[in-house]
């Protein structure tokens, strides 16, 4: 085993590694693909509107920017990432081979509600320069240098890092057991005994606890508990996790426990809960900020109007920025002496704001999805660490290939699961799906472990339904029918996604059939819900297209969400629908072999899962031969228990 410093220095190679591919594929993407392509993938809006610009709260010239495009498209922007305008003829669509003029300056998000989007800029010649653009303006995603420079400077500061940093460095990469404090359990009767496990182990633990939560098993609930009865013993936490999405759900849920959460940074949800809990928000609200505006004010007036000759020009600019300087540590002192949780990013961590400050405790939570470098962000300023997660579902995204198979991959946490296993709780019981839905999961990625409440056991929407379906298109392909469409994947676009129209036509009938079943009224009157799942981007496009051109569905488009594997992460449904899309006489399968997606995809499922794929393609792989063993036995026991009423009605 290589000790702390060896392994935080090879991460830090395989990080520079990743950092080269993704900067050498941003760059070929910029000048390969067109806009069109880029605004369908979510990554740019074109054509956009200029709406009205101010300074923030942070004294940040921002710039509001509308979409005038499609807007069923769902797009990747969010708070943090950076973003560059561009311009394109009346004429042109930024098709390969026309010109983008991009313009010279970088932006940052602030935050994005629906087709408004607010984005801060550097200064405010470029928003000079945005006003006098003659051509429609866009804007796409930047390549995200910030996150690398943080991750590389974790790396450093924890590779040469004394005192406690240095501790928790080499006690995750040696054979020392972890410590911990030694008292009677606690009881939470409101909790199952796996999850009053969880919270007793991290109030005992003096280095690290980790809470291993499969789909379903109340990770949150535990994680919100956990953090509340740190605080009894400690004045304040940090909680971090790697997506604004996953900070945004925790804060929320500790704000309901009534809490005080200081979210540092946006939310993606914007709405008056959301935003009530972010320091912008609350910035502005304090009273002593009128006063600080007004300085601010009078700062930016005396620099755009200064006089040749006026000798006390810097005198009252110095003693303008004194007085807004304290105001707004003032400000920033009671904010945060006040807050009981520091929330934000991995990355967020490293924000100036939170210079100098020290944690009992972090918790980080989707602990598992993020990149170990992220991790050691926010740890120089804590004493232990709880990792919250699960490295059975979705892993953190690498795109080299090289880092990917040297280790970059690898998790912190997955990484401590494996050599301290006695600091790992397993929750046990789900509260989500059908237990028939659970099994497979349970006994593939959890050793059987993982139980389903009594009150979802049988959960189901239709008597004797069948919780699990595969449906192969392989009759409707056979020999004999000869208009049978042509159920193999094709490649698409200028990034070759992989599609299957016809699996996609099976899909939309497929779900009719089943809604035919249900009945209108009562999938109305009962909000059941439907996730259309599919791995590839290319074929989600397509089942849009199909779901918005349908007149059978538009009752329900509301009810049905379609989207990727990853846009899915930490949500249910009570119908999920599965899309594989691949099918080919190879075999071949591409990234399907990363199970851990398929567990994700399946167990957002609370009562009933579809899944539509290639027989012959799929159970060439084990995982999928045994999933299709186990549809069959269940679809069997289900056919016996028909025969068996029946026979006690005849």
């Amino acid at each position: 085993m290589m000790n702390g410093i060896q392994a935080l220095t090879q991460q830090r190679l395989l990080l520079q590694l990743e950092y080269n591919v993704e900067k050498e594929a941003f760059r070929r993407q910029t000048e390969e693909t067109g806009i069109e392509r880029k605004v369908k993938r979510g990554d740019a809006w074109w054509p956009l509107r200029l709406g009205r610009s101010y300074y923030n709260s942070m004294n940040q010239l921002a710039v509001e920017v509308f979409r005038e495009g499609d807007d069923d498209i769902e797009h990747n922007f969010e708070f943090g990432r950076p973003v560059m305008f561009f311009s394109i003829g009346e004429q042109g669509t930024g098709r390969k081979g026309q010109e983008v003029r991009y313009l010279s300056f970088s932006a940052t998000v602030s935050y994005v509600d629906g087709n408004r989007m607010v984005i801060i800029l550097p200064d405010s010649g470029r928003l000079l320069d945005l006003q006098r653009a003659s051509e429609p303006l866009g804007v796409q995603l930047s390549f995200d240098e910030t996150s690398y420079r943080c991750m590389f400077d974790a790396l450093d500061r924890a590779i040469r890092g004394k005192g406690r940093l240095g501790y928790l460095r080499d006690l995750f990469y040696s054979k020392q057991r972890a410590q911990a404090y030694t008292f009677e359990d606690m009881r939470f009767p409101y909790l199952n005994p796996t999850q009053e496990k969880a919270v007793n182990e991290v109030l005992r633990a003096k280095d690290v606890a980790i809470v291993h939560g499969p789909p379903g098993t109340g990770k949150t609930t535990t994680l919100v508990e956990a953090i509340r009865e740190t605080l009894m013993r400690e004045p304040q936490v940090l909680v971090c996790a790697q997506s604004n999405m996953a900070v945004d759900w925790i804060s929320e849920k500790l704000v309901d426990r009534g809490i005080n959460v200081l979210r540092l940074g946006n939310p993606t949800r914007v709405n008056d809960k959301m935003l009530s809990f972010t320091y912008e928000r609350r910035f502005e609200a304090h009273p002593d900020y009128p006063q600080l505006w007004s300085l601010r004010k009078v700062i930016r007036e005396l620099r755009a109007h200064r006089k040749r000759g006026d000798e006390k020009y810097h005198q009252k600019l110095e003693s303008l920025k004194s007085r807004a300087t304290e105001l707004e540590i003032r400000i920033n002192n009671e904010l945060f002496s006040e807050a009981r949780v520091i929330a934000c990013t991995l990355v967020g961590s490293a924000h100036r704001l939170l210079d100098g400050m020290k944690f009992g405790t972090l918790f980080i939570d989707e602990a598992a999805q993020a990149l170990e470098a992220a991790c050691w962000i926010p740890m120089r300023r804590v004493s232990r660490v709880v990792l919250a997660g699960d490295h059975c579902q979705l892993p953190p995204t690498v795109k080299s290939i090289a880092a990917l198979k040297a280790g970059l991959g690898k998790t912190l946490m997955e990484h401590i699961v494996e050599t301290k296993p006695e600091v790992v709780t397993l929750l046990k019981m789900q509260y989500r799906m059908n237990e028939e839905i659970m099994r497979f999961s349970s006994d593939y990625f959890y050793g059987g472990l993982v139980e389903a409440a009594p009150e979802v056991k049988f959960r189901s929407i239709l008597d004797l339904d069948t919780p699990i379906e595969w449906i192969s298109p392989e009759i409707a392909e056979s020999p004999e029918n000869s208009n049978s469409p042509d159920y193999h994947e094709e490649f698409v676009g200028e990034s070759f996604g992989r599609i299957n129209k016809a699996e996609a036509e099976l899909t939309m009938s497929t779900l009719q059939a089943y809604f035919e079943r249900i009945g209108k009224q009562r999938i109305l009157d009962e909000r059941i819900d439907v996730g259309i799942i599919s791995p590839y981007r290319a074929q989600v496009q397509h089942l849009r297209r199909l779901l918005m051109k349908s007149e059978f569905f538009k009752p329900f488009r509301r009810l049905i969400t379609v989207n990727t594997v990853d846009g899915f992460q930490g949500q249910e449904r009570d119908v999920i629908v599965i899309s594989m899309v691949r099918s080919n006489d190879d075999g071949q399968i591409g990234f399907l072999r990363d199970l851990r997606r398929m567990n994700v995809a399946m167990t957002r499922a609370r009562m009933k899962l579809i899944i539509l794929g290639d027989r012959r393609t799929l159970t060439r792989h084990p995982f999928y031969r045994k999933l299709w063993e186990y549809k069959s036995q269940i679809l069997f026991c289900v056919l016996l228990s028909f025969n068996y009423l029946c026979t006690l009605y005849i």
